[in-house]
């Protein structure tokens, strides 16, 4: 690690993936790290709950780019295979389309996932290869540069944009992955992976492609305890080098003098000094709330920035288990276009439904009690700028899920099973995160909100503030708020003079 004198501080504020992650990176430039966070537990969005024997992960279910974390803890000279024990999963998951009985279990070799298909369409599956291929090439030449630069000005974005159009990765993701697969499951298969990410597949760019192609790249994987025994691992590490994590420590004003951030008050008024502000949080807010009285001419914000959608989740502890789930499964409802369409774009309540369901106790029975399950259902809905009252339609709606997985899906008796439950609705988003409009995945993840257009690392008003987390470049999931974390550590430094 680096040996600059510890007397200059940094202050991150919010202890989500991003924001532990850029803290990790400032303590190896040997910078004096402090991480306020304003709830009980470190970790953010990516927080667990524990309730009579059953665990959730309240955010990230899953680990893709795996080698993002081994730089990140070997920059604290620690090896992060030892700090958490990672599970391969093969399937990554299922898609189930109960309404016509298809079935796809998505494999990580490329000869099985070929099988696999070849059941439903013997020409997508011979296009499979080169889809994996095209995606790849957006993946290594496109978000991977992409992500792990600044956007300072326009003429990085405008350099890129020829790679972009040459790679194809700028028309949206259904048109792109339509090119290979005509078979309707299947190009759902191949096309939904951006929804991980909030983005609707009919409007982001082909660029998220790659999400496709990484998880064959990389594998997916578990952590024995959940994802949240990352966010542990992050926190051992940052305490163990000497940075303070500080829970409960509600952040009401970053103080800018002379347009420069000299430190953040507290809701009690403690005042925090530093050299260095990183808002973990989201950007909207961080503008709106967190920055009072400091002038708002920064270029990116032509206009308040689109949200992405929200999320309604039930945890469910149940005293039996449904072989027919997997680690992960996805139901796919008769609709699915309109579904998508109604949450993302039109944010109105959806006719039909589609469901990601995560269910950790098939790799990890520390999970759940013996021959039981701790189910997440994850049912994507529009943010509150649709106007719902989630506190009026709360019950209605978790009867309508339940109906649809006993029914539908084919878990029957699971109302029945359910021992203990948990909620989560796009006003708990708003009010447990501070997040705009109750968003669950920040900006929507559009070609005009993305490099550039998007909050970059770096603000361009405020001196000394740096921006990491789901709204800011590249964007939303593990790996992106990762790198994200690598860009304005990087930027850090070079601001502070600190070399590499």
């Amino acid at each position: 690690m680096s040996t600059v004198s510890k007397q200059r501080r940094a202050i991150v504020i919010g202890s989500g993936f991003g924001g532990l992650a850029v803290a990790m990176r400032m303590v190896a430039a040997g910078l004096d790290v402090t991480v306020l966070e304003r709830l009980p537990a470190p970790g953010g969005r990516a927080s667990q709950i524990k309730d009579q024997g059953y665990t959730w992960d309240l955010g990230p279910s899953l680990v893709t780019m795996p080698w993002c974390f081994n730089e990140l803890f070997a920059l604290l000279e620690r090896d992060f295979r030892q700090e958490v024990e990672l599970i391969g999963l093969d399937p990554f998951y299922r898609i189930d389309w109960p309404h016509d009985g298809t079935r796809i279990d998505f494999k990580g070799d490329v000869i099985e996932m070929q099988e696999e298909l070849s059941t439903l369409s013997p020409v997508d599956a011979a296009n499979y290869p080169a889809f994996l291929e095209a995606s790849g090439k957006i993946h290594r030449q496109a978000v991977l540069a992409a992500g792990r630069r600044a956007f300072e000005n326009p003429l990085p974005f405008a350099k890129l944009l020829p790679t972009m159009l040459k790679l194809d990765a700028a028309r949206n993701l259904s048109s792109f992955c339509a090119k290979y697969f005509s078979e309707e499951h299947i190009f759902q298969a191949m096309s939904f992976h951006s929804l991980y990410i909030g983005g609707d597949p009919y409007r982001v760019p082909a660029v998220y492609a790659a999400l496709a192609y990484l998880q064959v790249e990389d594998g997916v994987w578990y952590t024995k305890g959940g994802t949240y025994s990352i966010i542990e691992a992050m926190v051992r590490a940052l305490e163990a080098a000497g940075a303070t994590v500080r829970c409960e420590a509600d952040v009401d004003e970053i103080i800018v003098r002379g347009g420069k951030a000299i430190g953040v008050r507290l809701m009690g008024g403690e005042v925090i000094p530093a050299e260095v502000v990183v808002s973990d949080a989201d950007p909207v807010r961080t503008r709106s709330r967190l920055l009072k009285g400091a002038p708002d001419r920064a270029p990116w914000r032509f206009r308040k920035p689109r949200n992405g959608m929200s999320c309604f989740l039930l945890y469910l502890g149940t005293d039996r288990q449904f072989p027919q789930l997997l680690h992960h499964t996805l139901f796919v409802g008769d609709n699915y276009r309109k579904f998508i369409d109604d949450v993302t774009n039109r944010q109105v309540l959806p006719d039909s439904l589609s469901f990601y369901l995560h269910v950790p106790a098939r790799t990890d029975p520390s999970m759940a009690p013996p021959s039981g399950d701790s189910l997440a259902v994850l049912l994507p809905a529009p943010n509150l700028a649709s106007g719902d009252d989630w506190g009026a339609i709360t019950d209605a709606w978790r009867e309508k899920v339940i109906d649809y997985l006993e029914h539908d899906a084919g878990l029957e008796g699971l109302r029945a099973s359910i021992k203990v439950e948990h909620r989560m609705t796009p006003q708990d988003f708003e009010q447990r995160y501070d997040a705009d409009e109750g968003t669950a995945f920040s900006t929507e993840p559009v070609l005009t909100r993305s490099a550039y257009f998007r909050q970059p690392n770096k603000d361009r008003t405020v001196d000394g503030l740096y921006h990491v987390g789901a709204g800011a470049h590249p964007g939303a999931g593990v790996p992106g708020v990762l790198l994200g974390a690598e860009v304005a550590a990087g930027l850090v430094r070079r601001d502070l003079g600190i070399p590499v």
